[in-house]
């Protein structure tokens, strides 16, 4: 069974999750990966949230968060940030649930549309977003790692 847990970044859990997943991606990434670490405070309900996936046979498997960013055209806009699962834990469903908890959070918070950025060599994240109902939109950020921006209305 998939459970979350709300953390802060600084939870040594969470921190743990996060350098893993900048690690993965910086070792893949084609040029010069720049990540950001999140402050502790970077996910605070009502504004956002860091979610970490516990599985119960496998313990900690992932973690994901949004943040509430500028109004967008359609009104309160959450961007999602740090989707991860382990490797050892792919294909269980766990990005899919994910998203949809995140999504909870944002529509409770009155988010009006989900944003998020990525790379396009990250193919099997373009393809979460896509079966989690998210389409390509014009870039929100001048993120230096993205290469993609996608949307996804909560009308």
């Amino acid at each position: 069974m998939i459970t979350f847990r709300a953390a802060s970044p600084a939870d040594p859990d969470a921190h743990e999750l996060i350098v893993e997943y900048f690690a993965e991606r910086a070792a893949g990434f084609p040029g010069d990966y720049k990540p950001t670490l999140p402050g502790p405070d970077a996910f605070r309900a009502p504004d956002g949230i860091l979610l970490l996936i516990e599985h119960d046979e496998r313990g900690l498997i992932g973690c994901g968060a949004i943040r509430r960013i500028a109004d967008g055209p359609l009104g309160a806009r959450f961007e999602v940030k740090h989707v991860y699962t382990r490797p050892a834990a792919r294909g269980l469903g766990a990005g899919r649930l994910l998203m949809q908890e995140l999504e909870r959070h944002a529509r409770e918070w009155g988010g009006r549309e989900l944003v998020l950025d990525t790379h396009h060599t990250l193919e099997a994240a373009a393809a979460l977003y896509a079966r989690t109902g998210f389409a390509q939109i014009e870039p929100y950020n001048d993120n230096p790692n993205a290469s993609r921006w996608y949307g996804k209305p909560l009308g």
